[in-house]
């Protein structure tokens, strides 16, 4: 697949945004403050949000998602195997898949090779290995041996690159994503931060190395791609290097209330 350099050029941040770094495992409550980008004024109710058999969408983050999710088939592997500021923004839309929860991508963040930011800046250790493993793969790493933070390793074996799934949108599975959580709400508190979002997918360091294009376990699935997206830097890594830092690696669907703060860094791609 032919890489898009679209993004590279924004190393760093546009004049016009408002840029406060903060830490990475400060995970805020948040609360929506923005509607749903649903072609209507129609909210979701605890009855379309309630988890069925039949893994029908729930909580469509666009119009365009209304499209039946049985029809979401597993992505292949070639679709992870490019540079990661390229997948970042490619996979915002698409669904996870673990048992009976599915959710929806909207928040992601791209760490490259070379990146003082990335694991892999360690080289290849017991814990960091499955970030230089072939695209399309599991990384989950324990921060600060609490959160189970979900990395998807993008590009070729040997690279080292990976993009984090900073939070989504819940389409089933609701009881079982709010169990897991320990947490009764339907707001986007609930998927609101990288922590939450392996908690509420009951997956575990174990899950590293794991094949996300086979079927069974944790998939990841086509999903319509977002009309618009934002960008900003990438949270908590005040450590990095000021190019690295700045760099504007963080990925949202604009309007989506399931995004992680801060949103005040956020802005239109350039």
């Amino acid at each position: 697949m032919k890489r898009s350099h679209r993004f590279k050029r924004s190393i760093k941040p546009k004049k016009s945004l408002d840029i406060k770094l903060t830490n990475s495992n400060n995970e805020q409550d948040i609360t929506a403050t923005t509607s749903m980008t649903l072609s209507s004024s129609i909210k979701p109710s605890s009855s379309l949000i309630r988890a069925n058999s039949n893994l029908k969408p729930q909580i469509p983050i666009s119009s365009s998602s209304l499209i039946s999710f049985e029809k979401s088939s597993i992505l292949s592997q070639d679709f992870f195997q490019i540079d990661a500021l390229d997948l970042a923004p490619r996979l915002l839309g698409k669904f996870l898949r673990r048992d009976d929860v599915v959710l929806q991508i909207t928040e992601v963040e791209a760490y490259r090779p070379n990146d003082s930011a990335c694991h892999g800046r360690f080289g290849v250790t017991p814990r960091t290995a499955p970030v230089f493993g072939p695209g399309g793969h599991a990384y989950v790493y324990l921060c600060y041996g609490l959160h189970t933070m979900l990395n998807i390793v993008a590009d070729k074996e040997g690279v080292g690159a990976a993009v984090l799934i900073r939070s989504c949108a819940p389409v089933c599975g609701l009881e079982t994503i709010q169990l897991r959580r320990g947490q009764k709400t339907e707001k986007p508190v609930l998927l609101a931060g990288p922590g939450k979002i392996g908690q509420a997918l009951g997956i575990s360091t174990d899950w590293s190395s794991h094949p996300l294009y086979t079927p069974g376990g944790l998939e990841v699935l086509d999903g319509p791609e977002p009309e618009n997206i934002l960008i900003g830097p990438r949270v908590g890594i005040a450590y990095a290097s000021p190019e690295h830092v700045n760099a504007l690696w963080r990925f949202v669907v604009a309007d989506s209330p399931w995004i992680s703060a801060p949103k005040n860094t956020l802005g239109p791609p350039p």
